[in-house]
Protein backbone atom coordinates (compact mmCIF):
# COMPACT_ATOMS: atom_id res chain seq x y z
CA UNK A 1 0.00 0.00 0.00
CA UNK A 2 1.00 3.62 -0.65
CA UNK A 3 -0.05 5.93 2.52
CA UNK A 4 0.74 9.02 3.03
CA UNK A 5 1.32 10.38 6.82
CA UNK A 6 0.04 13.74 7.35
CA UNK A 7 1.96 15.33 10.13
CA UNK A 8 2.39 18.88 11.99
CA UNK A 9 5.07 18.20 14.36
CA UNK A 10 2.38 18.26 17.48
CA UNK A 11 1.94 15.34 20.17
CA UNK A 12 -1.06 14.17 18.08
CA UNK A 13 1.46 13.39 15.36
CA UNK A 14 3.43 11.54 17.92
CA UNK A 15 0.63 9.26 18.79
CA UNK A 16 -0.21 8.82 15.18
CA UNK A 17 3.50 7.33 14.60
CA UNK A 18 3.29 5.45 17.38
CA UNK A 19 0.06 4.01 16.30
CA UNK A 20 1.32 3.28 12.87
CA UNK A 21 4.61 1.57 14.34
CA UNK A 22 2.86 -0.86 16.76
CA UNK A 23 0.04 -2.10 14.50
CA UNK A 24 0.40 -4.91 12.38
CA UNK A 25 -1.70 -3.42 9.90
CA UNK A 26 1.41 -0.91 9.25
CA UNK A 27 4.02 -3.50 7.86
CA UNK A 28 7.39 -1.89 7.12
CA UNK A 29 6.50 -3.35 3.53
CA UNK A 30 4.31 -0.27 2.60
CA UNK A 31 5.42 2.62 0.55
CA UNK A 32 5.05 5.68 3.15
CA UNK A 33 5.40 9.34 2.66
CA UNK A 34 5.80 11.91 5.30
CA UNK A 35 3.81 15.03 4.40
CA UNK A 36 4.07 18.39 5.80
CA UNK A 37 1.42 21.38 4.80
CA UNK A 38 2.70 24.27 5.43
CA UNK A 39 0.10 27.91 5.94
CA UNK A 40 1.02 30.40 3.48
CA UNK A 41 2.42 33.84 4.57
CA UNK A 42 0.44 36.47 4.56
CA UNK A 43 0.19 37.80 0.90
CA UNK A 44 2.12 41.20 2.39
CA UNK A 45 4.87 39.27 3.98
CA UNK A 46 5.41 37.18 0.79
CA UNK A 47 5.84 39.92 -1.00
CA UNK A 48 8.00 41.79 1.41
CA UNK A 49 10.46 39.17 1.40
CA UNK A 50 10.19 37.54 -2.00
CA UNK A 51 9.42 34.10 -3.61
CA UNK A 52 13.03 32.81 -2.94
CA UNK A 53 12.54 34.24 1.19
CA UNK A 54 9.75 32.27 1.90
CA UNK A 55 10.17 29.10 0.14
CA UNK A 56 12.80 29.30 2.05
CA UNK A 57 11.76 29.93 5.13
CA UNK A 58 8.78 27.13 4.06
CA UNK A 59 10.89 24.60 3.71
CA UNK A 60 13.02 25.20 6.89
CA UNK A 61 9.63 25.08 8.88
CA UNK A 62 8.73 21.92 7.13
CA UNK A 63 11.88 20.52 7.75
CA UNK A 64 11.75 21.26 11.45
CA UNK A 65 8.59 19.13 11.28
CA UNK A 66 9.85 15.97 9.05
CA UNK A 67 12.72 15.51 10.31
CA UNK A 68 12.00 14.21 13.82
CA UNK A 69 8.55 12.30 12.66
CA UNK A 70 11.37 11.17 10.39
CA UNK A 71 13.33 10.14 12.52
CA UNK A 72 10.52 8.46 14.79
CA UNK A 73 9.90 6.10 12.02
CA UNK A 74 13.32 4.78 11.45
CA UNK A 75 13.69 4.24 14.89
CA UNK A 76 11.15 1.81 14.28
CA UNK A 77 12.77 0.17 11.19
CA UNK A 78 10.53 1.98 8.39
CA UNK A 79 11.52 3.94 5.24
CA UNK A 80 9.77 7.02 4.44
CA UNK A 81 10.22 10.15 1.38
CA UNK A 82 9.29 13.03 3.05
CA UNK A 83 7.50 15.78 1.00
CA UNK A 84 6.01 19.70 1.83
CA UNK A 85 3.60 21.64 0.38
CA UNK A 86 2.05 25.38 0.59
CA UNK A 87 -1.43 25.67 1.91
CA UNK A 88 -4.03 25.48 3.61
CA UNK A 89 -3.58 22.16 5.53
CA UNK A 90 -6.71 20.36 4.62
CA UNK A 91 -7.25 20.77 1.26
CA UNK A 92 -3.65 20.81 0.40
CA UNK A 93 -3.07 16.95 2.08
CA UNK A 94 -6.28 15.78 0.65
CA UNK A 95 -4.72 17.05 -2.98
CA UNK A 96 -1.63 15.71 -2.79
CA UNK A 97 -3.02 12.55 -1.65
CA UNK A 98 -5.11 12.19 -4.67
CA UNK A 99 -2.52 13.46 -7.26
CA UNK A 100 0.26 10.80 -5.83
CA UNK A 101 -2.19 7.71 -6.25
CA UNK A 102 -1.97 7.07 -2.21
CA UNK A 103 -3.90 4.17 -1.44
CA UNK A 104 -4.85 5.99 2.73
CA UNK A 105 -4.02 9.06 4.46
CA UNK A 106 -2.94 8.90 8.42
CA UNK A 107 -3.30 11.83 10.44
CA UNK A 108 -3.47 12.80 14.56
CA UNK A 109 -6.46 14.60 15.32
CA UNK A 110 -7.06 17.01 18.09
CA UNK A 111 -10.19 15.42 18.91
CA UNK A 112 -11.93 18.89 19.37
CA UNK A 113 -15.91 18.62 20.31
CA UNK A 114 -18.64 19.59 18.24
CA UNK A 115 -18.03 23.39 19.73
CA UNK A 116 -14.17 23.19 19.38
CA UNK A 117 -14.59 22.49 15.79
CA UNK A 118 -16.76 25.33 15.50
CA UNK A 119 -14.83 27.77 16.53
CA UNK A 120 -11.32 26.40 15.66
CA UNK A 121 -12.20 24.89 12.50
CA UNK A 122 -10.50 21.25 12.17
CA UNK A 123 -7.72 20.10 9.61
CA UNK A 124 -9.15 16.32 10.01
CA UNK A 125 -12.49 17.30 8.85
CA UNK A 126 -11.38 19.59 6.41
CA UNK A 127 -9.49 16.57 4.99
CA UNK A 128 -12.15 14.47 5.34
CA UNK A 129 -14.87 16.85 3.30
CA UNK A 130 -12.15 17.07 0.56
CA UNK A 131 -10.23 13.78 0.07
CA UNK A 132 -10.95 11.48 -2.34
CA UNK A 133 -8.53 8.29 -0.79
CA UNK A 134 -9.70 6.74 2.54
CA UNK A 135 -8.45 8.35 5.92
CA UNK A 136 -7.79 6.91 9.14
CA UNK A 137 -7.62 9.22 11.95
CA UNK A 138 -5.97 8.47 15.13
CA UNK A 139 -6.58 10.18 18.32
Amino acid sequence: MKILLAVDGSGYTGKMLDYVTRQPLFGQEHDYTLFNAQPPLPPHAASAVGASAARDYHQDEARKVLEPALARLREGGYRAATEWRTGSAGETIARFAADGGYDLVVMGTHGYGTLGRLIMGSVATEVLANCTVPVLLIR
